[in-house]
């Protein structure tokens, strides 16, 4: 048996020796309440800071540098490191933030209660992700416990607003908290994913021109352009009902267009999740009046969710999609002169994409542990978004794995006890494997 192979064995020994150790740091982090106050604002649940302090001193004890800053007000990261060779670093990363509850009458358990039975875990952030972080630290503690000497640097990211977009990881990366390579524990159920698709939020503002409704038909019907002839107003929603259709059309094109081999077909779609039509733009970029029909709209804002593939870049996304709306606006004579406005980072959200080779050694590593420990798992992309993106956009090569729960953004969310010791197994041996040991 080699060196390595010697110090996974004893680490994964030392886990299963402690099992309830990282079952206890899951319930202990799950019963400190910590809802995104963007969705939420109370103080009683918006308790990050006590979540960070509760894992700060856990950190330390296990030979991490820790240090704590604020990436929103009263909101800190904590991130940890272990000094060692930067070709070989790697960070471990979650986010601490969860969504709300929503009607506590629903659930069939204590929300924060971290209730154990039938070897569920339950809790808000049991699965999503509070019991990837405590993997995380589990397999850290384990590799010291079992006396293994890392030659690569490890670091531990414990990150906010990541359920919002990812501020937390975004500031971390700012800050050039960065390695060689990163895994975020969040769920994946055993499965290795080392691709995910960006994001990009962005905006469409299309103006026409008010006019009292009573003049519609000099809009909209021919009319001799005598002397005196009111102007006619231009209906913005009318404009903004043909650019949806031209736009579903130009979703479809970009789905047919191209792919990507570990997401599903179509996965680069383009939602649009809010409409705001109306009267008088104001400072804010949205309509003043939304109450009155009597009145020609002369705006209306479309906000949009637009996804894009692992192998795509944000560039090329938003140069295809400028050039669309410009081509759209050349087939209408008022457009042309007055084309839409597109706004990209609304509300400063942006994820680029990740496309980590499927045969990375962090990749292979994930892999091959998780099969001699469970099944074989898929190598597949994340259809959603997550911190990985904001570390992958600064050139660091990122994985998700982690372990098997329900309920997430929902009820009785919970997390597998056993696929929690699993996954802090798999962790450890690939943080072995990549970092390599002395």
């Amino acid at each position: 048996m080699s060196t390595k192979e010697a110090a996974i064995s004893a680490v994964q020994a030392q886990i299963d020796s402690e099992r309830d150790w990282v079952v206890g740091l899951t319930r202990d982090m799950v019963r400190i309440p910590t809802v995104n106050p963007k969705f939420q604002e109370d103080a009683a649940l918006n308790r990050e800071a006590d979540l960070q302090a509760l894992l700060e001193p856990i950190l330390r004890d296990e030979g991490f540098a820790t240090e704590q800053w604020d990436a929103l007000p009263g909101r800190p990261n904590l991130v940890g490191e272990k000094a060692g060779a930067e070709e070989r670093s790697l960070i471990l990363c979650g986010h601490i933030d969860v969504v709300p509850v929503g009607a506590a009458g629903d659930w069939t358990v204590d929300p924060f209660g971290g209730e154990v039975k039938d070897g569920r875990l339950y809790g808000r952030g049991s699965i999503d992700m509070k019991g990837g972080v405590a993997a995380c630290i589990a397999a850290s503690r384990a590799i010291r416990q079992a006396g293994i000497d890392l030659v690569g640097r490890l670091a531990f990211h414990a990150v906010v607003d990541e359920e919002a977009g990812g501020f937390g990881a975004m500031d971390a990366v700012k800050r050039g908290k960065l390695a060689k390579a990163v895994l975020v524990a969040e769920p994946t159920w055993g499965d290795v994913l080392p691709a995910e698709g960006g994001l990009e939020w962005v905006r469409v503002t299309i103006r026409g021109r008010t006019a009292h409704a009573g003049w519609r038909y000099n809009e909209i019907y021919p009319q001799r352009h005598e002397e005196g002839r009111l102007e006619p107003g231009v209906n913005a929603i009318d404009l903004a009902n043909r650019f949806m259709q031209a736009l579903r059309h130009y979703e479809l094109d970009r789905a047919r267009a191209k792919d990507h081999p570990l997401v599903p077909v179509g996965l680069n779609t383009i939602n649009v999740g809010v409409i705001q039509g109306g009267a008088g733009l104001g400072g804010n970029g949205l309509p003043t009046i939304m109450t009155n029909p009597a009145i020609i709209p002369d705006v209306v804002v479309l906000d949009l969710d637009m996804k894009f593939l692992p192998n795509e870049s944000s560039a090329e996304v938003r140069r295809e999609f400028e050039a669309f709306v410009h081509h759209f606006a050349q087939t209408d004579a008022w457009m042309r002169g007055h084309p839409p406005a597109v706004q990209w980072e609304l509300g400063g959200l942006h994820f680029p994409a990740m496309n980590t080779p499927v045969d990375h050694p962090l990749v292979t590593s994930l892999v091959e542990h998780q099969t001699r420990l469970g099944k074989a798992p898929e190598v597949r992309g994340f259809v959603a978004v997550c911190d990985a993106a904001h570390y992958a956009g600064a050139g660091v090569d990122g994985v998700i794995f982690g372990p098997s729960g329900d309920g997430f953004h929902g009820v009785d969310e919970y997390v597998d006890i056993d696929s929690l010791v699993r996954s802090t197994k798999v962790i450890a041996a690939s943080v072995i494997d990549w970092c390599g040991v002395r």
